[in-house]
């Protein structure tokens, strides 16, 4: 049987390697982004881009449409689109936070919602990308670590809700990883040469984690062998709240 995947902020990063081990794990995917180099990723039968915005109304019913219209069924949502801000609260502004929490939080309830009658037939499952800034606390990313917060706890209340469906819901955190929106992010930095050195030895393995590495365990999260595993945050952060 071929198991069907929708995947959110798939164009680059940890989005389009979980993109490529789902495929490699013979999903057929639908992978989402605002950027459209999201195309780049299309394999008439496999792969189906979707450039769309998450944060557009009308963007779950026609990312749900589209997966069940082209592959049948739908067996799996990666919530894996998001936005980064590093500032300090007192410079943070309404508009700041209504954008994080629009594409951050907002879009994940919106398109869990949306995929829930299909996940809840098919028995499917959904992993968010949360971030180990919703766990614990970090200088400079209250509005950011509050979006984090908020998908860990939408994780566990969905877990409750749908497990006697059939439906697991669970999340992946991740500390730093070596993606381009960590770079963009880095450059932002007055000192981005101090702010790498800061964040590594924030990391007891003292480097960041790759997108595949984080891929694999989202992979893991939706796979057979995580059958009992439901509510859960797995932390793919190289020992950082372990410390």
């Amino acid at each position: 049987m071929e198991l069907t995947a929708v995947v959110t902020g798939a164009a680059r990063g940890i989005g389009r390697s979980v993109v490529t081990r789902l495929r490699d794990a013979g999903y057929r995917v639908v992978a989402v982004d605002v950027a459209p180099e999201v195309t780049e990723l299309a394999e008439p039968g496999w792969l189906l881009p979707v450039v769309a915005d998450v944060t557009d109304d009308g963007t779950p019913a026609a990312v749900v449409g589209r997966a069940v219209a082209e592959f049948g069924r739908l067996d799996l949502l990666v919530n894996n689109a998001a936005r980064f801000l590093r500032r300090p609260a007192l410079e943070t502004t309404d508009e700041d936070f209504d954008r994080l929490f629009a594409v951050n939080v907002r879009s994940v309830f919106r398109l869990t919602r949306a995929a829930l009658p299909q996940l809840t037939e098919t028995r499917g499952c959904v992993v968010n990308t949360a971030s180990i800034s919703g766990l614990v606390g970090i200088a400079n990313q209250s509005v950011y670590a509050l979006t984090k917060g908020a998908i860990v706890q939408l994780t566990r209340q969905l877990a409750i809700e749908y497990a006697a469906r059939g439906v697991r819901v669970n999340a992946v955190a991740p500390g730093a990883v070596d993606t381009e929106f960590m770079a963009e992010a880095r450059a932002a930095d007055p000192d981005p040469a101090a702010s790498l050195k800061v964040t590594l030895g924030n990391h007891p393995i003292g480097r960041m984690s790759t997108p595949d590495e984080v891929a694999r365990a989202i992979v893991f999260l939706a796979a057979p062998e995580s059958a009992g595993i439901t509510g859960t945050i797995l932390s793919v952060d190289g020992g950082y709240v372990a410390r």
